[in-house]
């Protein structure tokens, strides 16, 4: 059986050719050659940028389904020239928990470390269309996602560099999304590693567009804001890419770690700097569950979490 979904797989693949349209914001942008444009190296005889990389990590330390407990850190990591020269880490705790409001259960928040961000721009109906899953309500823990992005954004926009890059996409998803991406600076822009576009045959762009693309460095543009990028010539992966485009250039001498060739090596430091180990979550939630004052939590949620109860049989 499984060869026969194998050869499934290689005649679709087989079948998509160059004669095709990437689809962007519910328009098709058609596949031309002209659209590839050399992405030069950066002029060592000129001052150097300070380039800073940014990105978040979270955990859920204590979850129900009508309260939860999450930590969050964003962090830079600002670079000049390839060489590191300051980190930063903001970090915080959340305590979000449902409430009956007009009608509608809604998600109220309360913040506890950093004042990146204001807690009254996580207050959110549960039925918001930018948290929810099909025709479900959106789970309490959508909120931690929130208030990460806004932790990020609001690190971006306080960080002291001439140029920004956060891991991700520049687009608003969130609700009050957009207090936060107001404040940022011209010279922001994002890589995402992953990317949801297709071709109007079913492709995936960043597959076509390497197969097709020329030697060395380049970007692809869909407009002005919206691109394509691969950042070492030997590197098999291209990413999407926003915002301010020149930035690509000092970018290029960060994308030789041969654990990721063609990510940013800064993007790669600020991730590990923001991450969330499983360790650490596991220390936070049993600083927490020990204290002989917090009894009455561990009975609530042991009555509320049947899936941990399963996944600990295996």
């Amino acid at each position: 059986m499984l060869d026969t979904i194998s050869a499934d797989v290689r005649n679709t693949l087989a079948s998509f050719s160059e004669d095709d349209a990437i689809i962007f914001n519910n328009k098709l942008y058609r596949l031309d050659r002209e659209r590839y444009e050399a992405i030069p190296l950066a002029d060592a005889r000129k001052e150097a940028p300070r380039i800073a990389f940014i990105d978040g990590g979270q955990a859920e330390i204590l979850s129900a389904g009508n309260l939860s407990v999450s930590f969050i850190r964003v962090a830079a990591a600002v670079f000049k020239r390839g060489i590191k020269l300051e980190n930063l880490q903001e970090e915080f705790y959340l305590f979000t928990k449902a409430v009956w409001h007009g009608d509608d259960l809604y998600y109220h928040s309360t913040i506890y470390g950093s004042a990146l961000i204001q807690k009254e721009d996580l207050y959110i109906s549960s039925n918001d269309a930018s948290i929810k899953i099909g025709s479900e309500r959106a789970p309490i823990s959508k909120v931690a996602n929130m208030a990460r992005r806004f932790a990020e954004l609001a690190l971006a926009a306080k960080v002291d560099a001439d140029h920004v890059v956060l891991d991700g996409t520049l687009e608003k998803t969130f609700r009050n999304e957009e207090k936060y991406l107001e404040k940022l600076s011209s010279t922001i822009s994002a890589v995402a590693k992953s990317s949801s576009l297709f071709t109007t045959s079913g492709n995936s762009p960043v597959v076509l567009l390497n197969k097709i693309g020329p030697e060395g460095c380049w970007r692809y543009s869909l407009d002005e804001a919206a691109h394509f990028v691969k950042l070492h010539p030997a590197s098999r992966h291209v990413f999407r890419f926003e915002g301010d485009t020149t930035v690509l250039s000092s970018l290029l001498s960060l994308c030789s770690d041969a654990l990721f060739l063609g990510y940013p090596y800064g993007l790669l430091m600020a991730d590990q700097l923001a991450r969330v180990s499983n360790a650490e979550k596991k220390s936070l939630r049993l600083r927490l569950l020990l204290n002989k004052d917090n009894s009455e939590i561990v009975n609530y949620l042991q009555t509320m979490n049947a899936h941990d109860i399963l996944d600990t049989l295996g």
